[in-house]
């Protein structure tokens, strides 16, 4: 906190001496826009009418956290370690920067006895006091405080939270009507529209920045239902829960996250969308908790080589790799191999397509699945449950048993001890896998020692001669695909690898998500 008052004296005093010139003009007449109206000398209109009206419902959020516990932004340092990870094996050389979230502690941490403060923006939804902000600001807070424009000042506290989505709801009590901001619909927001972002940078209150809509659906692998609104209005540490207005004064976005090599604004930022926004307040308003649509199935992508072994034109839908007994998907017959087209009309590309159509879809009730089996179309209707958390599964122990030289995978029989260790289901048949060499055709393939191999080309293994046959026979036939079905620690997925290239893909590197 010190290097940052030391910074706000530090532009006073270079303000004050006028050594950074203030350029007039900067002001933005109301005048509608159009390219060939700018062109003509004509300029943008002015922010001013709808800043005036929303701004008193935007807030300061501070928390005071519990002594000895991590900061919000120090909590999140590492999950955003990992991500970052992600984000350069996914991107380009030139996002090998730093993805971070707003409320990045720029300290070394406090005392464990001494109570750590976060900072923060948020706005009100209504009269009664309820206000959204982010969920890593108010993170174990002990005291929370929230400022009005007015300079007014309220004890708040937590109706709800959603750490999924990064999202929380507070409550104030209060004698007098609020003045409040309405939801708009982001799924009409274009790229290219104009966007503000009002909040707190670096605590800065009523701070007002404006740009476009530059992207939209970024997923930042920051949570598993990420459909981010990418936005080039500056936004900086302070910023997060903080609201972002279309034209109209309507909430479109909530600020959550940054890319940024330096911790400020270089005109990338992301919000969530208030489709999926809006929906998980009015369940924390009402509930406290979110609870969502929970099928029953593991999700994998598909790759061209896995979309090419089921029949399909393209690699797109959500490959249905395991079904839990009993579940939802079970019931409304559902099997392994399965490949979701569609769900309620919205159409399935990829894994995460799927997660937010189950996310936003009422529980008990039926949902219509395009689904692919066999080279045709069907339909099926589950009646989607709650979600539940996973647990996941120890490491494998290695035991020799059988190995092919050419093929490099050194393969066994899946014993009781196999089964207790790894939690794998009695149902499960195949042969477990106890080393793969370096030199092996399958390496890139993303097989693992303890993965059991359940079938070949979608024929069952019945031992470890019989599945080394099957892979020596793909190899010296020149097959253009070789799809496996594995179970790792308990979770079916499937792998796949043409022969045409010898390049192996492979559909998820990490367990795919419980859907």
């Amino acid at each position: 906190m010190r290097d940052a008052q030391i910074s706000r004296v530090a532009l006073t005093v270079i303000f004050s001496l006028g050594l950074i010139p203030v350029t007039a003009g900067c002001t933005q007449p109301d005048q509608s826009y159009s390219p060939g109206a700018l062109q003509a000398g004509a300029q943008i209109p002015s922010f001013a009418p709808v800043v005036r009206s929303v701004m008193p419902a935007v807030v300061n959020v501070s928390a005071v956290q519990r002594a000895g516990s991590p900061l919000a932004g120090e909590a999140g340092t590492a999950s955003r370690a990992n991500y970052q990870s992600t984000v350069r094996g996914l991107s380009p050389p030139a996002m090998d920067e730093l993805l971070r979230k707003f409320f990045d502690n720029l300290e070394a941490g406090p005392s464990p006895n001494i109570p750590s403060r976060s900072i923060g923006s948020g706005f009100t939804v209504d009269r009664a006091g309820y206000i959204v902000t982010e969920d890593h600001v108010i993170e174990n807070a002990d005291k929370i405080t929230v400022t009005f424009q007015d300079g007014t000042k309220h004890i708040a506290h937590i109706i709800g939270r959603d750490p999924k989505t990064d999202l929380a709801l507070l409550k104030i009590d209060t004698d007098r009507p609020l003045p409040f901001v309405d939801w708009g619909d982001s799924d009409t927001a274009r790229v290219g529209d104009w966007v503000m972002a009002i909040g707190n940078p670096f605590g800065l209150d009523a701070t007002v920045s404006s740009g476009i809509i530059s992207g939209r659906g970024r997923d930042m692998h920051l949570g598993p239902y990420d459909d981010f609104l990418q936005i080039d209005a500056a936004i900086n540490l302070g910023n997060s829960g903080g609201p972002t207005f279309d034209l109209s004064g309507r909430v479109i976005g909530i600020n959550t996250a940054i890319y940024s090599p330096n911790g400020g604004s270089v005109g990338i930022g992301f919000a969530v969308p208030s489709k999926l926004a809006q929906p998980v307040i009015e369940q924390l308003k009402t509930h406290g908790t979110v609870e969502r649509g929970w099928l029953g199935v593991r999700i994998q992508d598909l790759t061209p080589e896995i979309a090419r072994a089921f029949g399909l034109p393209k690699p797109e839908g959500g490959l249905v790799a395991d079904v839990t007994r009993g579940g939802p998907a079970a019931q409304a017959g559902f099997a392994q191999g399965d490949v979701i087209l569609s769900a309620n009309g919205q159409i399935v590309r990829r894994k995460r397509d799927l997660l937010l159509a189950l996310a936003a879809m009422p529980i008990g009730q039926p949902a219509n699945m395009t689904v692919w089996r066999r080279n045709a179309e069907i339909v099926l209707r589950p009646l989607l449950g709650t979600l539940t958390p996973v647990g996941v599964m120890p490491p494998v122990e290695r035991r020799a048993q059988r190995t092919n030289t050419t093929i490099g995978l050194e393969l066994g029989p899946l014993t009781v001890a196999h089964r207790e260790f790894l939690g794998i289901p009695p149902s499960i048949r195949g042969v477990i896998v106890l080393s793969i060499d370096d030199d092996s055709t399958f390496l890139g393939l993303g097989i693992r020692p303890g993965d059991v191999i359940e079938t070949i080309n979608q024929q069952p293994v019945s031992s470890a001669a019989d599945a080394l046959a099957k892979l020596a026979q793909a190899i010296a036939t020149g097959d253009s695909n070789v799809l496996m079905l594995v179970n790792r620690r308990g979770s079916n997925r499937y792998l796949a690898m043409s022969l045409e290239h010898t390049q192996a893909s492979t559909i998820d590197n990490t367990r795919p998500s419980l859907d």
